[in-house]
Parts: structure tokens; sequence; C-alpha cells
């Protein structure tokens, strides 16, 4: 249990969205937005970690995004990309180069074959039609995706950034679809897993979400140790490992219960928000 001590409090709390921040239907509960609202009052800097692209962050307005100032700036794509959601502005993105992004597709695809792939690119993203996509009329989702065949796919333009390749195949419901697709990746790109059966999401090496809040906190002069971390899946793994405290909520991945520093309640149940509410307000 954390005391009160200032010399204890955090500098910064980062917070992965789905199943963490978020109710799992998406959305932030007065409880949460309050509570996220009022740390910067108490002294404490936030921002959120997350796998979603830039584009499903516009709605979320009572977490991130409402104002023109550090708050409105999240580490989304897995730390692919750093991006103003106030002025929907990419500020940086850390991805593959096109042509190696071509061919490991092509690769996974061939060793795959029922699978569909998708890019996620710091214009929007790009899918085969064989991609089994389960957000179509999500807040955000349809206007920025653009349907391709496997060929357009592999001839995407030289200049864009690929921040994350994703396979699908909903033939395989649970974990061993990442096993499988890592074994064939091998070195070639980081495999991170955040829960959806049949679907492997796949960064350049080197991208985390660890390696990108580590660089923002460096560049804000802000030290791990001063770091609170919460997540619920494997891909906030090395976030929560690199935090000062890095803390579960109670419907974690079990990798994530046995790996985090604390606990807190579930997602729907506002864990994170009582968690800080408890210790900092």
């Amino acid at each position: 249990m954390a005391s009160s001590h200032d010399d204890e409090r955090p500098h910064l709390v980062a917070s992965d969205l789905d199943g963490t921040l978020l109710r799992s239907d998406g959305s932030v509960s007065a409880r949460t937005g309050e509570v996220w609202s009022a740390l910067a009052g108490a002294g404490v800097e936030t921002v959120v970690v997350t796998a979603r692209p830039p584009r499903w962050l516009h709605h979320l307005s009572d977490i991130v995004g409402g104002t023109r100032d550090a708050h409105s700036v999240a580490i989304c794509g897995n730390g692919a990309f750093v991006y103003d959601v106030a002025d929907r502005v990419v500020l940086e993105s850390h991805g593959f180069e096109p042509g190696v992004a071509r061919g490991l597709v092509g690769d996974l695809l061939r060793e795959f074959p029922n699978a569909g792939a998708a890019v996620e690119t710091d214009r929007g993203m790009y899918r085969t039609r064989a991609y089994p996509d389960q957000h179509v009329g999500e807040p955000g989702h349809d206007t920025a995706v653009g349907d391709v065949t496997d060929c357009e796919l592999a001839e995407l333009p030289d200049d864009l950034v690929v921040g994350k390749i994703l396979i699908r195949d909903e033939a395989w419901s649970d974990d061993a679809f990442v096993v499988d697709v890592t074994q064939c990746l091998g070195e070639r790109g980081v495999l991170a897993y955040s829960g959806a059966g049949g679907l492997a999401e796949i960064s350049a090496p080197g991208v985390t979400k660890a390696v990108r809040l580590e660089a923002w906190c460096l560049e804000r002069g802000i030290g791990r140790e001063t770091v609170w971390a919460f997540g619920d899946m494997p891909n906030d793994l090395p976030m929560l490992d690199w935090a000062g405290r890095g803390v579960a909520v109670a419907n974690a991945h079990e990798d994530v219960l046995a790996a985090a520093d604390d606990r807190c309640a579930a997602n729907d149940e506002d864990g994170v928000a009582e968690y800080l509410a408890r210790r900092l307000l």
C-alpha cells in the first residue's frame, strides 16, 4: 500500500485506455473523467498510452484532447505515434519503412493464407478485403479507412509511415495465433497482444509503449521512479515494468496481474479513478 507522503507522489500518471481507463463499452464514466481532470490541479501530469490509432481518440475529449496543451497529446498505436488530438496532428511517427512493411506483410500472408492484413499509417488505416474489421461503424473509424486489394497493399506510397501491421484470422480465438505469428515474425518486429482473439498487432523493432513513454518523460525531466502506469493486457507489460509503479486493473490478463506492483478494481468499477482519488486527491 502506497503512503500519502509527497515524496512518494507521482509526477506523471500514464494509463492504457481500453480495458483499463475506459469501461468495457468504450465509454468514459463521469467518475473517471472527474478524477482524471482533477489530477492536473493536484500537480500530477497525465498521458494516455494506448494501442488505439489516432483516429480513435477524437471522441474521447473527456480524457484527452479537450484543450490545446500537454493533456491534448496521446501516445498511441502502441508507441508508434505521438498525436495532438486537439489539433489532429501527428507529432511523431515511429514505424516500418514502407518497403520493409510490404515484405513482412507478404511473408505473413503466405504463412497464414486465410488471414487478412491491414496497416495503420500516419494517414489512417489501409486494409485488404479479407481483413475482418470488427470496428465498422465505430466513432472515427470508417472515414479514415481505405479498402485495398492484397496487391494494392503491397504498393502503398513510399512516403507513408507504417506504425502497425495487423494480421487477423477469425478462425483463431485465443493466444495461439499470437504465438504462431511470433515464431514467423522472429526479430523483424514487436508483436503486441491487446486481447482480441485471432489478431496480431506488429510494431517496428524497438517500438513499444514503454520506449515512447520513457522518451516522453525524458523530454520533461520526469524520472521513471515518479511515474505510475496502469494497464490490463500483455502489450502494457513493458510500460508497467518500466514505471516506478505498475498497476493492473482487476480484469487484467493473468500475466499482467502476476507482474504488476499493485492492483486496483476493474475498469467497469472505475478502478483507476478510485485508486488515484484515494491516494492523490
